[in-house]
């Protein structure tokens, strides 16, 4: 629905809050309710924007779980995926996401959490390999502070794309685009119980319609390197933020 004062694109395009918010979309952000103006910005002119976009090869997604983000479908905007780690990571975030007392909490938990529910998922041995994939042989104690350190990367990552948001005392608030990572087990009797078979079995994937912005996903020093999602073509990656050839809108 387009409220009267977006009667035509223009009007958007010169609302204060667009050229930020365009801005986050090109690099991969979600949008979701607690971004109230840019919540409210999307919905009243979506129907502006879905064509606006389209004509630079990207969709306007608007998901029912309450939250926007671009999706490339064309060849103008490259995509990129996101590192394994991040992908581990995002997906032990939708465990918590999904568990029951998230609700209860107000969305909120802590670092440690996030790392003892990927160890439960994963065993501590796969976690630490999987975070430090160079090393035939180490040291448990250094591999654990690695492994630390390499899940605080990637929760900056996710936090800067809209998955999670990193508050005071080691706290994180999970957001709704968590759900993402949920995809390929939405539907299911037990959707959270086949979430965590699939990262345990190194089966990570975002859903078809999947993406993230190549300066979101870095690459990394230690050859985790990036992987083709579980079941799907291209289509996990969010728009390149490099717009020199002048494609952008």
């Amino acid at each position: 629905m387009t409220r009267p004062g977006y009667a035509q694109l223009q009007d958007v395009i010169l609302d204060p809050d667009f050229p930020e918010l365009d801005l986050a979309l090109r690099r991969g952000r979600h949008v979701d309710r607690d971004d109230v103006a840019w919540y409210a910005l999307l919905g009243d002119a979506q129907d502006h924007l879905e064509a606006f976009y389209r004509r630079y090869g990207c969709e306007l997604v608007h998901k029912t779980d309450g939250y926007f983000y671009l999706l490339p479908t064309g060849d103008k905007l490259s995509r990129r995926q996101l590192a394994i780690g991040d992908m581990l990571v995002g997906q032990a975030l939708a465990l918590l996401y999904l568990h029951p007392s998230t609700i209860e909490r107000g969305g909120l938990h802590t670092t440690e959490e996030l790392i003892a529910q990927l160890a439960t998922v994963m065993g501590s041995d796969a976690l630490i390999r999987a975070f430090n994939p160079k090393r035939r042989r180490y040291d448990e104690r250094v591999a654990q502070k690695t492994v630390r350190s390499r899940v605080g990367e990637s929760v900056r990552r996710l936090a800067s794309l809209g998955f999670v948001e990193m508050m005071e005392a080691d706290q994180l608030r999970l957001r709704p685009a968590l759900l993402r990572f949920a995809e390929p087990v939405r539907g299911l009797s037990e959707p959270a119980e086949a979430l965590a078979r699939l990262v345990a079995q190194g089966e990570i994937a975002l859903e078809d319609e999947g993406a993230v912005p190549a300066d979101a996903a870095a690459d990394d020093d230690d050859g985790d390197g990036e992987r083709e999602p579980a079941g799907s073509d291209d289509g996990d990656a969010l728009p390149d933020d490099d717009r020199g050839d002048g494609d952008a809108p």
